[in-house]
């Protein structure tokens, strides 16, 4: 591997990240570029981080990893409350790991989320105030939802343009904070960093159309079943898993639990898991075309060309992006963890 796969221009340490819908093949993208360049994956993934859901996360499994480390995957107990925040505190760490040991960090995943807490920052807040929240619902109650967007004009008016005039749920957000620090949110969503701040972040984000998209997602969801999925939650039961247990109510396991208490075939479940993949990934589209800076290429991750586009951004760095990709930068913004 060259140092300049390693290291940006300016000496600053490089972190490739590929993202994009479900399906798209991230992880296939990942381990092809990792295997070439010398990478380690660091997990981007809000389900794999549990442990014993593996089918219906789509872990891959340990003797399809080449050998390559796989970070942030099985790091928690299904009964763990798994934040973006300490996603962002484990996920910096991993990728400052990976790059003391002179190999190329590679972010996989589709949760937004937990790409932005990571490459943008993420703004703790103050603990959310349960009686102050509710004084302000009153409020937007009496004197209807748009006082507290005037209200907030008056005190931060660069929030106030951001949110809308109806977003109560954020409007209260941003009255609590200037309330409860005397800072307004947009204060304090200036002073926060990313805890990779140092790093040059290449991203790139995979889409199909969405009849191929469909192909795939319904192939897949046949794949899971074929693999076990039933077998493993029953399984994840028999251990004392309860099925209150928060990686239950993920996508493909709330609809495998639904079908496992009779609540509709198993053909009739396959037909809902597509839908709902194909919902999911409208709704991580619209995320990441949110996202600074990315770069998007319209093909599958095992395609050779797709592989060759990657390499190419990974060595040329974000000015010069593939032809094929289109760059759509946007405004940046941290994150309030401690939103209502």
């Amino acid at each position: 591997m060259t140092h300049r796969r390693l290291r940006a221009a300016d000496g600053r340490p490089i972190l490739l990240a590929v993202v994009g819908p479900t399906a798209t093949g991230k992880s296939s993208l990942a381990l092809a570029v990792a295997e070439a360049v010398g990478g380690e994956i660091v997990s981007c993934d809000s389900t794999a981080v549990y442990r014993g859901f593996d089918i219906g996360t789509d872990k891959v499994p340990l003797s399809e990893r080449r050998g390559i480390p796989h970070h942030l995957i099985d790091v928690a107990d299904p009964t763990d409350v798994f934040t973006a925040a300490r996603y962002s505190r484990d996920a910096a760490q991993a990728v400052r790991d990976v790059t003391a040991r002179s190999r190329l960090p590679i972010l996989v995943g589709g949760t937004g989320l937990y790409y932005r807490a990571l490459t943008r920052g993420l703004f703790p807040g103050p603990e959310g105030d349960p009686i102050l929240r509710a004084r302000l619902s009153r409020v937007a109650r009496r004197r209807g939802v748009e006082s507290l967007h005037r209200g907030l004009a008056r005190h931060d008016p660069d929030s106030a343009h951001r949110i809308k005039p109806r977003d109560e749920k954020r409007l209260i957000r941003a009255l609590e904070v200037w309330l409860l620090t005397g800072r307004t949110l947009t204060d304090h969503f200036a002073d926060t960093r990313s805890p990779i701040a140092d790093y040059v972040v290449r991203t790139v984000a995979l889409t199909l159309h969405g009849d191929a998209l469909k192909a795939r997602m319904a192939r897949r969801v046949d794949q899971q079943f074929a693999a076990g999925l039933l077998d493993e939650i029953t399984t994840l039961w028999d251990r004392g898993v309860s099925p209150d247990a928060g990686p239950f109510r993920g996508l493909v396991y709330r609809q495998a639990v639904e079908h496992l208490r009779g609540v509709r075939d198993e053909m009739a479940t396959r037909e809902l898991i597509v839908r709902e993949n194909r919902r999911y990934a409208r709704r991580q589209l619209i995320w990441f075309r949110k996202e600074p800076n990315l770069h998007w290429i319209q093909a599958p991750g095992e395609d050779d060309g797709t592989r060759a586009a990657t390499l190419r951004l990974l060595d040329a760095g974000a000015t010069a992006p593939d032809p094929d990709s289109v760059t759509a930068p946007m405004p940046a913004r941290p994150l309030d963890s401690s939103a209502p």
